[in-house]
């Protein structure tokens, strides 16, 4: 049996859905997305995400026209301050180390804000300010912090839904349990991709193939190789499918690997989370991202990450790593009461986190002990010293005030004494009762090695001759080379968009069908 289509793409994340979407609209007449999971698991990781997208934007009036969530009397009480190409281009490439792919990174950036415009427009993404996530309110203002602005309304959840909406309007066909098994060749060129289908295997002929499939890290065994044994402990937060296959399939026929293989994006995950698959009802619920308003400790009550180095959403995809290597991959945030109503209610609400609660930091040690702490004493240090540390801070420093929404300056270290690891900003005593605990452990979200593409196609590129493989094209997740060891958050969705949006515009230009 073969079924010709102008172009195929493996996966139906939000990469895959656009790079269809993207395709349509350039023409294509016949597309196909082919789904190894069953339709229950549609959407890839992009459905257990917040639904952020980082952009490039001119500020406020900017973003307006796209949003759905601000009143004319809201308008006059948002401070946002633009965040331009050289702000993102900034924040990939400091977080990286200066080893992302520069190239790549600003075709990303340049036509970031085009992306989310097109997903506005033409796909009717329900986009929305993220004031529960990216906002704080100080002095009667909503003030935008750490570059990011957008999400989308109900999260990941609302984001694939638009998708799904999307492509049935545009005909694009799917496929559910339907796993991609390898790619067909001929001449050098990619024709279509081989599918397992019903129990049997099917030849599907395509003028172009996006792979579009996500990282490795739902397999534990190619965890366990390319980042680590202890990565076996790691809770897997979005899809159970995401096993390398489409890397398989792309390096049977010579397709080029590139990029941090020992990397991946991993946050602060609630550590009663399931351990191998998202959950799709409390999806992105279980991050537990409000670390900066207070301090997190190891089992023995040490600390070992400096909470407030910069904004969560520069911190949160690498802390993760950082809890894992842990004793028993594991730790507690606390806070005192005066940070608790700062928490995130869908991150830390009732019914949603285990919260341990206490009258005094020293019946919250014994607590804890019930948990998993190891040594009381040792935690009970931990948190005298950083509160005397805070203090000294602050005599030195008594103009200087709390705003979540800069780096502060509050800190630990002073000239009368200092902490070997710093708090750097939003340090603040933890010793106002009752006070709070919450355990935590690793979730992994997706892998940073991936596939070499051209950055203005798309076009995955041959590992013999480092030029594009015809007819095979990459978007999401396997992307290579864009990020190193951390990441902005948000911009992984947006990543997807863009290159989505350049391999569904040469699958048309393949097809001989582009709309002039």
């Amino acid at each position: 049996m073969s079924v010709h289509y102008d172009c195929i793409v493996v996966g139906s994340g939000h990469a895959g859905c656009s790079a269809a979407l993207a395709a349509v609209e350039a023409g294509c007449t016949s597309v196909l997305i082919v789904e190894k999971a069953p339709r229950e698991w549609v959407g890839g990781n992009g459905y257990f995400t917040a639904g952020a997208h980082r952009t490039v934007h001119g500020g406020l009036q900017d973003l307006l026209p796209i949003v759905g969530n601000v009143t004319p009397e809201q308008v006059a009480k948002i401070d946002m301050d633009p965040y331009t190409v050289e702000d993102f281009t900034g924040d990939i490439m400091r977080l990286g180390q200066n080893k992302p792919d520069a190239k790549l990174v600003m075709a990303m950036v340049e036509k970031s804000r085009e992306a989310v415009e097109w997903l506005a427009r033409r796909v009717d993404i329900p986009f929305i300010l993220s004031f529960h996530r990216q906002a704080y309110e100080v002095n009667g203002r909503q003030k935008f912090w750490g570059g990011m602005v957008l999400s989308t309304e109900d999260g990941g959840k609302g984001l694939i839904g638009a998708h799904m909406k999307a492509l049935e309007k545009a005909g694009v066909e799917i496929w559910f349990e339907s796993p991609a098994i390898r790619l067909m060749i001929e001449k050098g060129a990619v024709t279509g991709v081989v599918v397992q289908a019903d129990g049997k295997e099917v030849n599907l002929l395509a003028s172009s193939v996006v792979l579009a499939a996500g990282g490795y890290e739902s397999s534990s065994e190619l965890r366990a190789k390319h980042l680590g044994s202890e990565w076996g402990k790691a809770r897997v937060r979005g899809t159970p499918f995401n096993t390398g296959d489409g890397f398989a399939m792309a390096q049977s026929i010579g397709a080029k690997l590139v990029g941090d293989w020992a990397g991946c994006h991993s946050t602060c995950w609630d550590a009663n989370a399931p351990g191998d698959a998202g959950d799709r009802e409390l999806s992105n619920q279980f991050t537990k991202s409000g670390y900066p308003l207070g301090i997190m400790v190891n089992i023995y009550g040490q600390r070992f990450v400096d909470e407030g180095q910069d904004f969560r959403n520069y911190t949160y995809a690498k802390f993760g790593r950082q809890i894992l290597l842990q004793p028993e991959g594991c730790a507690f945030q606390v806070w005192g009461a005066d940070m608790v109503p700062f928490l995130r209610k869908e991150e830390y609400g009732d019914g949603i986190t285990e919260k341990i609660f206490a009258g005094s930091i020293e019946e919250l040690a014994e607590r804890l002990l019930e948990k998993g702490l190891k040594d009381k004493e040792c935690f009970l240090k931990t948190v005298r010293n950083y509160n005397a540390a805070v203090q000294n801070h602050r005599v030195e420093h008594p103009n200087l005030g709390w705003d979540p929404t800069v780096k502060d300056g509050l800190s630990t270290q002073s000239t009368t004494g200092s902490l070997q690891l710093p708090k750097s900003n939003w340090a603040l005593p933890i010793d106002q009762g009752p006070f709070l605990a919450v355990k935590v452990a690793c979730g992994i979200t997706f892998t940073f090695g991936g596939l070499a593409i051209d950055p203005n196609t798309a076009g995955v590129l041959s590992k013999e001759t480092n030029a594009p493989i015809k007819g095979l094209f990459c978007t999401g997740e396997m992307v290579g080379g864009l990020f190193y060891g951390n990441y902005p958050g948000g911009s992984g969705l947006t990543a997807g968009a863009v290159f989505g949006r350049k391999a569904g515009g040469e699958a048309a230009k393949l097809a001989g069908k582009l709309v002039k």
